[in-house]
């Protein structure tokens, strides 16, 4: 659904934005309509710093990919909306929001937007794009 690539070290922005045009050229993701890039890019001109006695290998550069994919959603369906709903019919902890300045109705609001991206995640789910299909190649 959503991507971010953070380098560290001596990249330049040419390669980053070449890796992120390969992932999208070999269809190796799906992006929701709501997220037009989907990729995230930061750089960091400092190298990794070598830390004495650890086991990673230095390196004048290195990347993190942080990605998400359709499999969170059941953290949306059996826990947050099943907790929230169960907190909110109860009304545990309402005045605690209100008396901070709140108003009521936003809690209906974040139900219904946790309600929709709930759905976002169904309708990727359901398009077919989950991890099991992905082929194992090597980047």
């Amino acid at each position: 659904m959503a991507i971010s690539i953070n380098y560290r070290g001596d990249v330049r922005s040419k390669e980053a934005n070449q890796v992120a045009q390969w992932i999208k050229a070999n269809n190796k993701v799906t992006f929701v309509d709501w997220c037009p890039t989907g990729f995230k890019i930061g750089l960091n001109d400092e190298p990794p710093v070598a830390i004495e006695g650890d086991d990673i290998a230095d390196s004048p550069r290195n990347v993190v990919m942080i990605a998400n994919n359709v499999a969170v959603s059941r953290v949306f369906s059996q826990r947050l909306v099943a907790k929230f709903d169960l907190m909110y019919s109860q009304r545990a902890f309402v005045h605690w929001y209100v008396g901070e300045g709140m108003e009521e109705g936003e809690f209906s609001e974040a139900r219904e937007d946790l309600g929709f991206l709930e759905k976002d995640y169904l309708d990727v789910l359901s398009e077919g794009s989950g991890d099991e299909e992905a082929e194992d190649e090597e980047f």
